[in-house]
């Protein structure tokens, strides 16, 4: 029996890096791996369903949930995860000194709905007192101009997002004051350069940690996508990509451990993931709904009150539950 092709488009990690090689194979699937930058994988499934199978933004598949045929369906697997405390960057001639001095400020984000943003609102309205509506959202490329948001948004009135002006960037306007703040997932290059532009929280990593031994929330970022036509016809598949996905995780968990010699170039790794254990605890990345749905709860609320989910999913509703239950003998 021949194995069914399928196009899987996701950035490079370590974490996807046997199934790459091929070190690992999904049963029955012939997957051809593109190693895309993940704004090109997000674009390009999200407007036109190139790929069979892909890495996603959160947030964006949440959107998707809205449709009346929702165009795909969510493995319980993320292979981006990242604190978002340490890239909220602001302006240090606009006043802000806390969180709190953020509220009726002017902040930019690439785009409102993606989910290092929500995340973002999200722990700063709750943790912060910064009510989403009480900022005014322009959106915009970081470095370039003329991006634009991938999914259409239908906003309530009470959340105020408008696109910068032609022909400028994010970064730009940060370091001239037109900007107070800027939400982002990268970081400006303005930062370094301008000595006023600065990061919200500058001891970010204490923040972060803090953060997570409070609420045991390790951000999911994006997870990873099947289309739906696929998945109606060949219900295995998920899972069969589940089973491969959490063996390639398993692969890079050892990679990170392996002490006989370096396999990335950071002198101090050894002592960084000590450090990231002592603080996370083992299986730190782990797949799986059981073990991610706080998180996903989370998520699913925030995006709700920002005015994004038409409603509160549930974690069941987000990803496949099924695709990583697994029998016991």
């Amino acid at each position: 029996m021949s194995e069914l092709p399928l196009s899987f488009a996701c950035w490079d990690y370590d974490r996807v890096k046997a199934l790459r090689e091929g070190r690992v194979r999904p049963e029955g699937i012939d997957l051809n791996c593109l190693a895309l930058p993940v704004e090109e994988t997000f674009y390009r499934q999200l407007r036109y369903r190139e790929f069979d199978v892909s890495e996603m933004s959160l947030s964006s598949y949440l959107l998707t949930l809205n449709e009346p045929d929702p165009p795909f369906v969510a493995l319980p697997v993320f292979p981006s995860r990242a604190f978002r405390h340490q890239s909220i960057y602001v302006n240090a001639r606009s006043g802000i000194e806390k969180p709190g001095d953020l509220a009726g400020k002017r902040v930019g984000t690439p785009e409102y709905q993606m989910t290092a943003g929500v995340w973002q609102r999200g722990i700063l309205a709750e943790e912060y007192g910064v009510p989403v509506d009480s900022v005014s959202y322009l959106t915009g490329g970081m470095e370039q101009s003329g991006r634009t948001e991938k999914i259409a948004l239908d906003l309530p009135e009470r959340i105020r997002v408008s696109p910068i002006p032609a022909g400028r960037t994010l970064s730009e306007m940060l370091a001239t004051g037109e900007l107070d703040a800027v939400y982002s997932a990268g970081q400006p290059s303005c930062l370094g350069r301008e000595p006023h532009v600065r990061h919200l929280f500058e001891d970010f990593k204490q923040v972060e940690r803090d953060y997570f031994l409070r609420t045991r929330i390790f951000p999911i970022m994006h997870t990873v996508v099947i289309r739906r036509s696929i998945h109606e016809r060949h219900p295995w598949v998920a899972r069969s990509l589940c089973k491969a996905f959490e063996e390639s995780l398993r692969l890079a968990y050892e990679d990170l451990l392996h002490r006989n010699a370096l396999k990335v170039m950071l002198p101090w790794l050894h002592d960084h993931v000590r450090e990231t254990l002592d603080v996370l605890g083992e299986g730190f990345w782990d797949y799986g709904l059981e073990r991610n749905r706080h998180v996903l709860e989370r998520f699913a609320r925030y995006s709700h009150e920002q005015g994004l989910a038409r409603r509160v999913w549930a974690p069941e509703e987000i990803v496949l539950a099924s695709a990583s239950d697994g029998f016991r003998l």
